[in-house]
């Protein structure tokens, strides 16, 4: 995650993502597949850091769980 650039959002920007990730969460509920609490907790850790969407995605990649040989 070291090679990511430290840019960091403008409070506009996370206002707007946040507003997104609200409008998804709902639409996960919906369809009956809500996020838990690590994920809620993860996505807010990204808005209150003012994270790029570079920096969100390698953080997740980083943590994938690795699969057996697949």
């Amino acid at each position: 995650m070291s090679d990511i650039a430290e840019k960091k959002l403008s409070k506009a920007e996370i206002a707007e993502l946040r507003q997104l990730r609200l409008e998804a969460m709902n639409l996960q509920a919906i369809e009956g597949n809500p996020l838990d609490a690590d994920d809620i907790a993860m996505f807010e850790m990204f808005e209150r850091e003012g994270w790029s969407d570079e920096k969100c995605r390698a953080y997740i990649l980083a943590r994938k769980p690795t699969t057996n040989g697949r």
